[in-house]
């Protein structure tokens, strides 16, 4: 009995950590179905900019991105819409998809539904308020998410967005650093992570971001790659059903 209980331990741990684990691997289905990208190999390619809008680093980084006519996606944050809604606006007017990345970036494995819900209807409200649309496109803050998270994501008539390359922009020491990451990561088919802001306060800066976007752009255009937006890259994978009916779909 004792080695029966051991065991049992033994397989409920293992079973604890490897859920935990899933709660911030990015392409995981665990916890919920979420678009990541399309088909390995596909010569396209999803940019996508967290922690916006961003003054001055948003505006600059449009700049590269209609220089070289590469759509993109803004998840953006509540909180930072409301200080720049003009900011937005610019997004969407330049043809860029934006999405709701939470209002005041909290890790949602430690927040109950009753917070997810209002972090997720006043992000929505300020996105609307400031560009005439609602976005129905959601990316988890750290990428965290529980049992539950999606679904009230889907309950609001959203859907969870997340990546298959990591570009550590965050903490890179220079541009090539960033381009190193995605060079090493990039097969094809991917939604890619960058940021134009930061969480923690107004005006991080993302010059390094900004200059690797401009040489990715160029270096993968080169190889043949497309840029789009994640909802245009969804058009590519008739599998996911949105919540709303309108099957692979979007935008």
């Amino acid at each position: 009995m004792a080695m029966i209980g051991y065991v049992a331990g033994a397989l409920a741990a293992g079973a604890a950590t490897f859920a935990g684990a899933h709660t911030m691997v990015p392409w995981s289905q665990l916890y919920g179905s979420n678009f990541s990208g399309v088909k390995e190999g596909l010569k396209v390619l999803a940019l996508t900019y967290d922690d916006g809008p961003n003054d001055p680093w948003t505006m600059k980084l449009l700049e590269v991105l209609a220089k070289h006519q590469a759509p993109a996606t803004f998840f953006m944050l509540g909180k930072y819409v409301r200080q720049h809604p003009e900011i937005a606006l610019a997004v969407a007017q330049a043809g860029h998809a934006i999405g709701n990345h939470s209002y005041s970036h909290p890790n949602l494995i430690f927040s109950s539904e009753t917070k997810l819900r209002q972090e997720l209807e006043d992000t929505n409200q300020a996105i609307q308020e400031a560009t005439g649309e609602r976005p129905f496109l959601f990316r988890p803050p750290f990428g965290g998410r529980r049992p539950g998270t999606f679904k009230v994501v889907e309950e609001l008539k959203m859907f969870p967005v997340m990546w298959r390359v990591t570009c550590f922009d965050w903490s890179a020491k220079s541009p090539e650093d960033i381009l190193k990451h995605a060079r090493r990561q990039i097969a094809g088919g991917e939604v890619v992570l960058l940021h134009d802001g930061g969480h923690l306060h107004m005006g991080e800066d993302r010059s390094r971001t900004v200059t690797a976007t401009d040489e990715l752009i160029k270096e993968y255009k080169d190889k043949g790659f497309i840029f789009t937006t994640v909802t245009e890259m969804m058009q590519l994978r008739p599998d996911i059903k949105l919540p709303f009916g309108m099957g692979g779909m979007a935008g």
